[in-house]
Order: C-alpha cells, then structure tokens, then sequence
C-alpha cells in the first residue's frame, strides 16, 4: 500500500483529467505599488509565479493564498484593499502553465508544488523580517495544495482556511468509471487518509448556492477533518464566484476572527 501521506494524484493526469480540468491563462500585468512579484523554482527549469501584496508591513499576519481554476494573481489586485483593511498581507501562488509560470498543469504538480512554494514563502518572510502570524487558504481548486501543506508541511503555520472548496478525489475517480477498483480505491484511501492526518486548525467558508461545489461537497472536507478544530462559515446567497462580493463582511470577519483566534503566541 502507499504511504497516506503520499497518494499517487498522477493517476488523474494517467486518465486525462488534467486536459478536462485546467484552464490556464497568461498573465502580463505589474505588480501595483505595495507589491512584488517572484518566481519560484519547483523543478530543474520550471518554476512558478508568485505575488506578494505587502502594504500592511512586517508586524501584521501574512497568508499563502492558492485561487481557483482560471484565475491568475493578476486578478488579485482590485480586491487585495480588503485584506489591507484588515491587516493582512497576501502572498498569491499560481499553478503550472499559469500567469507567469512556467510547465504544464497537472493534477500531480497541483499538490507536489505546494511544499516548495511554502518553503519559499517562509523563507522570504523570514529573510523580510515579517511577523510569524501566517496562514494557508486555498480557493476552490486551491483547495488542494492548501491541504497538502496542511497535511505534510504544516510548521510554521497557524492554521488553514479553505475558501468554496472540496477534498475528495472521488467523486473525479467516479467520472472515469474506476472509483472502486485497483490503483484508484488506493488513491481515495489514501488522499482521504491524509486528510484526516491534519491538525492545523481549520475553517471553511462556503456559499450558500455554490453550484460548482455544494454545501454537500463541503459538508464532505468537514467530516474529513476530524482531527482538527475545525469551523464552517456559511455565506448567505454566495454562490461560487460571488462568494466575496456578496458576502464580504461576514467573509472578511470570519477571516479575521480565525487569524486572531490562532496568532502565535507573542514574538
């Protein structure tokens, strides 16, 4: 049997799901003033986009944000100023083949990056002088590298927020006809084994008519984590992509009242 920490996530990619699945695009903009742009080496000659909206300083809690399918960092800019509001500085990871990354998507590459993007971003906080209040949060397809981090490289974070995301590799596995069978039951047993394995502190926060992922699919992830202190945040008439816009003061507080809840003890 595998190791649950290590499930084989290639098998997707093997069955064709990373050409259903991704929907990179490119990104040309600047960073605005109060940011930075890195790249991130993943592999020999491959690395990843990155951008660092740091306006609120060195002493205020900072987060490792994963988006969701077909966004980019770019996107990030015309709503950072609600993170600024709240103290928060906001570290945005692209995946492979989008932005300014390099490679090609996979749903493989999708987990197996996260660990040397925290690295990175633990490292450049640390060299920048910047407080250790820091946090993981990945939306929707997100979802997956925050929880590999979560689970296998979680020191040095205080918790992980998980924004209209899910967990399961089910439900895909299920699409493809091999749920119950072979390589593919080892897959689900192992990627919901290292699930359960996390004890960061977590919290979902979820639309109420998320038609993409379901109250049902999240309802999934909080049963999965039973390890954890763990919250779910409803967003009342938030679907999927209007999650922030129509909720965001409950959203924005929910986010800070977590950061406050779980903030390191005094540096």
């Amino acid at each position: 049997m595998p190791d649950v920490t290590e499930p084989d996530y290639a098998l997707l990619d093997r069955l064709g799901a990373a050409s259903m699945a991704f929907f990179p695009r490119p990104d040309h903009t600047r960073p605005p003033e109060g940011a930075s742009d890195y790249l991130i080496e993943v592999d020999p000659g491959v690395s990843i986009g990155a951008r660092f909206y740091h306006e609120p300083g060195p002493e205020h809690p900072s987060i490792l944000y994963f988006h969701g399918n077909g966004e980019i960092v770019g996107d990030h800019d015309q709503f950072v100023s609600l993170y600024y509001e709240n103290g928060i500085n906001l570290f945005v990871a692209e995946f492979r083949g989008y932005g300014k990354s390099g490679g090609t998507s996979s749903m493989e590459h999708l987990v197996t990056d996260a660990r040397p993007v925290a690295a990175f971003f633990h490292a450049q906080l640390d060299e920048l002088g910047y407080s250790k209040s820091r946090y993981v949060m990945g939306r929707s397809m997100g979802a997956s590298p925050a929880l590999e981090i979560a689970a296998n490289a979680a020191e040095g974070f205080g918790g992980v927020v998980i924004e209209s995301g899910a967990a399961g590799v089910r439900g895909m596995l299920q699409r493809f006809g091999v749920a119950e069978h072979g390589t593919a039951l080892e897959l689900i047993e192992a990627h919901e084994a290292k699930i359960r394995s996390i004890r960061l502190p977590t919290v979902q926060i979820h639309g109420e008519v998320d038609q993409l992922v379901p109250m049902e699919t999240a309802a999934e992830l909080y049963n999965l984590l039973e390890g954890t202190s763990r919250e779910i945040v409803v967003i009342p008439y938030g679907d999927h992509n209007t999650i922030l816009w129509v909720g965001q003061v409950p959203y924005m507080e929910a986010l800070r009242r977590f950061i406050d809840t779980n903030a390191p003890a005094a540096e």
